[in-house]
This record gives structure tokens, C-alpha cells and sequence, in this order.
């Protein structure tokens, strides 16, 4: 029978700490005085907005609010000005349209800062919110990287 050879004390385990970490850096979610962007999510499909929120909080921002539709998303935004850094707006809506939702945060606050979110051949309908002063879009279905590009570029950090 062969000896058992055992490594020298010290060597038999590593620690996390030996290995290093694939997302070692710094969540994106933080404002430079290291409070997060706050952000409100608009959107009827209960899914995309739980898809939304889950993205961003991993990386550190700070979800305020959600409506179902946009009037609900224009009186949440009115109700948490001037704390809210972001809205996610989805394009098709009962009740009220992201659109219109989007024209008239816009005319409530010329500095708002609405990423619209859409599903795939909706491109009309894009074009005309980024004339009406949405900062990006996103297509669903929704993409991490994608999401995280777009905000981020929204808030001027890219």
C-alpha cells in the first residue's frame, strides 16, 4: 500500500481569498458621493418589472417605486420628485401609453431621465419617445448587460 502523502500544513485548503473573484469591481448603482440612483419602473407586466428590479439592485441602485401603467407612473414620479434619478418605461400600457407618460414627466421636469423599454418592432414608436426627451431604450426581451449599458449611459456614467 502507498504512503499517504499530505500537502504541508497551510497548503491543504484554499481560501476564497487565494482565489480571485470574477465581478470584483465596484457596483455601478452608486452615485460618486456613494448614494445609489434612485429609479422608478413602469411597466404592466409584473415580470419585466421584477426582471428590471432585480438587475439593478444587484448592482447597487435603489428601486423607489413602480407603477402598472403611466398615468400611475406620472403620479409616482410627481409624488417622489425631486428624489428619483431614473425612470424605466414601458411603451405599451393600459390606461396611459409610455409615450404620452413620458411627454408629460417631461413637461413636469425638463431634467427627467426615462429609458424606454419595448418589445421587438416597436421601432416607431421608440424613435418618437427619444424625439420626446426619453434618454435610451431597451428591447425585451430584457438583456443584463444591455440593461446596465443603457442606463448607465443615461446617467452619464459611460
Amino acid at each position: 500500500m502507498e504512503p499517504i502523502h499530505m500537502a504541508p500544513i497551510g497548503e491543504q485548503m484554499k481560501t476564497k481569498v487565494d482565489f480571485p473573484t470574477l465581478n470584483n469591481k465596484e457596483p455601478e448603482g452608486f452615485k460618486d458621493d456613494g448614494t445609489p440612483y434612485r429609479v422608478l419602473i413602469v411597466d404592466d407586466s409584473m415580470f419585466v418589472t421584477k426582471q428590471i428590479s432585480q438587475i439593478l439592485t444587484s448592482e447597487g441602485f435603489e428601486i423607489v417605486g413602480t407603477a402598472n401603467d403611466g398615468s400611475e407612473g406620472l403620479e409616482k414620479y410627481k409624488e417622489l420628485f425631486p428624489n428619483v434619478d431614473l425612470v424605466t418605461m414601458d411603451i405599451t400600457m393600459p390606461k396611459m401609453d409610455g409615450v404620452t407618460a413620458l411627454e408629460k414627466i417631461v413637461e413636469f421636469d425638463k431634467g427627467a431621465k426615462v429609458i424606454m423599454i419595448s418589445a421587438l418592432g416597436k421601432q416607431d414608436l421608440v424613435k418618437d419617445a427619444l424625439v420626446k426627451g426619453a434618454k435610451n431604450y431597451i428591447v425585451k426581451p430584457l438583456d443584463r448587460e444591455k440593461v446596465l449599458e443603457r442606463v448607465l449611459m443615461s446617467l452619464g456614467k459611460n
